[in-house]
C-alpha cells in the first residue's frame, strides 16, 4: 500500500534535511556555476579580442623561455604549458602561450620576425645572424 501523502526517493531525501545543508549545497552549487560561467566568459573574451586583433610581424630576440606544469597527482599524469618571451627592437617585451613543438625548436637568444595576434602565437621566423643587425 503507497502513502501518497509523504515524499519518497530522492525528494524525500532533500525534504527531510536540515535548513542548514539545504542552504550549504544551495551555495555550493552556486558557486559551482558562477566559476564554469566566468571561465567560459573569460576564455569567449580571449578568444574575440584576439580575432578581433590585427595580425602582427616584428622583428624581434627572444629573451626567455618558461614551463608551468599542472596536475599529475595520483593516478592522472601532468599537463605542461609553454612560454616565451620576446623582445622587440623598442625593448618592449610580450610573452606567448607557444605549442611543445614550437617551444623546442626556439633558444632563448634567437632573433627574427614574429607573427602574432593578440595574445595569439602565430609564427616565429628566425634570422641569419650573420649580416644582419643585433637587436
Amino acid at each position: 500500500m503507497h502513502n501518497y501523502g509523504e515524499p519518497n526517493g530522492f525528494m524525500g531525501f532533500i525534504s527531510e534535511l536540515p535548513l542548514f545543508f539545504k542552504l550549504f549545497g544551495g551555495v555550493l552549487v552556486t558557486f559551482v556555476v558562477v566559476i564554469f560561467l566566468v571561465v567560459i566568459i573569460k576564455g569567449l573574451k580571449t578568444w574575440t579580442s584576439n580575432n578581433n586583433s590585427e595580425v602582427l610581424r616584428r622583428r624581434c630576440k627572444v629573451v626567455d623561455k618558461r614551463t608551468e606544469v599542472w596536475g599529475g597527482s595520483g593516478e592522472s599524469s601532468a599537463s605542461t604549458n609553454y612560454y616565451i618571451t620576446f623582445e622587440f627592437e623598442d625593448n618592449s617585451r610580450k610573452e606567448l602561450y607557444v605549442k611543445d613543438n614550437q617551444f623546442g625548436m626556439i633558444v632563448v637568444g634567437d632573433i627574427g620576425e614574429l607573427t602574432f595576434q593578440g595574445s595569439r602565437f602565430k609564427e616565429f621566423s628566425r634570422i641569419n645572424e650573420q649580416g644582419s643587425s643585433q637587436l
